[in-house]
């Protein structure tokens, strides 16, 4: 696939680093010289010092003949822009833009067809928003993954001394909860893969990731640790476009129980003007207060100790990372913090910091289901960057699909590829949420949810899924 990506930022950067894997043919453009150089010392790729709303750089970058544009500049203005020349002039049939003005977003007019001709729109904020909503709803989760519509999860739990299943092999799931069916998709055990079979011991520390029904995911999490009381109290640090977002839809009750009480929220901006407009824009409930997330005199007053989350989400890797450190020690149940280096992600990960989110981690996973070859209806970028999880759609009958007609045990899989579950519609309109075994049969239309645990295998997962010619 040609593959044509505007900036050289972390995000840009990110894209081009998990594409360029998978024999894409990958043009970077970006006004500085500096970064385009760096990009094409690391990676097999072409790069293209330009602006990009300009047509005639789009046409030294190949954009006459490109499969996809992928626009993901620090302004949205030269994103969606860069989108409209590639439809008007270049007619290149995706077109995706990064956007991160919150009011386009209440006018989707504006940015599709009838607008700036944006295929798809990827809202980074949101994605982070939401990702950390979810970790809300499921403190005891280090990720959470929905697909089919939410109606089955992937989770990655660590597993704890003194869950039912740790210390067993997996096959003694079965015996536990009889009534639950789940499959353990993949385990990771000092940040490398292990072989998942009945026979596999669950040990301490271990990230393992799940697949079930999201109505049964706290009960499986319970074989694997203790169960943490709701979150009731979050300390937020930061007032941007992530934080003030996160904080109005705590407000609203999201990501808890129904039955629950509200969530307290006090969200800590060093700005003193950024303040005054925080405090005109979200509801009377959420206490802003101004100061340094880092002082531990400000942590200690407003009662970080009973805190039961505690969010780093300024835009100062250094800052969010001090400030989480601080209200761990300071007594904080659970710490999160943003953090763009990849190196420091991998560093703070699993430590002092519970979780550590990388904002163009998330913007990549967004991208991902548009870019991947076949039906894909949902991708995510997992193990910071290294492993994917997908929902492809099995399209075909079986003399043309190499999948469908076939138990799982007899499609040739490439070793680090598990098919965990299988959602395919029922009578009722109800999704019908299959784990699978060995024995399962695919039938057509069948969703199917895997965990790669290298993403170089990706090409080999579309190449088997895709129909032979024969069925058209």
């Amino acid at each position: 696939m040609k593959i044509i990506i505007l900036g050289a930022g972390r995000v840009g950067t990110s894209v081009a680093e998990s594409l360029v894997s998978e024999a894409n043919d990958i043009t970077v453009i970006d006004t500085d010289g500096a970064r385009v150089a760096e990009l094409q010392d690391r990676y097999d790729l072409r790069g293209l010092v330009g602006n990009a709303t300009l047509p005639s750089t789009m046409k030294e970058a190949g954009a006459d003949d490109a499969d996809m544009l992928i626009a993901v500049t620090s302004t949205d203005e030269t994103n969606l822009v860069a989108c409209k020349i590639a439809a008007d002039l270049f007619n290149v049939p995706t077109r995706i833009a990064r956007v991160r003005n919150t009011e386009l977003q209440e006018h989707p007019e504006l940015t599709g067809e009838r607008g700036f001709r944006a295929t798809h729109i990827i809202w980074p904020e949101q994605s982070v928003t939401d990702y950390l909503l979810k970790l809300v709803e499921f403190p005891e989760a280090l990720q959470v993954l929905e697909f089919a519509g939410g109606a089955v999860s992937m989770i990655a739990v660590r597993a704890f001394a003194g869950g039912p299943l740790v210390s067993h092999p997996i096959q003694d799931l079965r015996k536990h909860i009889p009534n639950v069916d789940t499959r353990i998709v993949a385990i990771f055990r000092n940040d490398r893969s292990i072989v998942c079979e009945g026979t596999t011991m669950v040990q301490p520390g271990d990230e393992v990731f799940f697949l079930a029904a999201s109505a049964h995911i706290r009960t499986v999490m319970a074989e694997l640790r203790r169960m943490d009381k709701p979150v009731r109290r979050v300390m937020l640090a930061g007032g941007g476009n992530i934080g003030i977002r996160l904080a109005r839809a705590l407000e609203r009750g999201e990501g808890q129980d129904s039955w629950g009480p509200k969530i307290n929220v006090k969200l800590i901006e060093f700005n003193k003007k950024r303040c005054e407009y925080l405090a005109s824009q979200l509801p009377s409930d959420v206490l802003v207060l101004h100061g340094d997330a880092t002082d531990e005199d400000l942590l200690g007053d407003e009662g970080v100790a009973d805190c039961d989350l505690f969010c780093a989400l300024t835009n100062d890797d250094e800052n969010n990372i001090m400030s989480a450190l601080l209200a761990k020690r300071m007594g904080a149940r659970r710490t999160i913090a943003l953090i763009n280096r990849k190196s420091y992600g991998e560093l703070m990960q699993g430590g002092q910091i519970d979780i550590a989110i990388s904002p163009s981690h998330a913007t990549l996973s967004a991208l991902l289901k548009h870019v991947r070859r076949g039906d894909v209806v949902a991708a995510h970028s997992l193990r910071r960057g290294a492993a994917e999880a997908m929902e492809i759609v099995a399209h075909g009958d079986a003399r043309s699909s190499r999948v469908i007609g076939r138990k799982i045990e007899d499609i040739e899989l490439p070793r680090g590829v598990t098919l965990g579950a299988i959602v395919r519609g029922s009578d009722d309109g109800a999704p019908q949420v299959v784990i699978a075994h060995h024995d399962t049969v695919i039938e057509p239309e069948d969703h199917l949810i895997l965990f790669v645990a290298n993403k170089r295998l990706i090409p080999r997962i579309e190449k088997l899924v895709q129909v032979g010619v024969g069925f058209f």
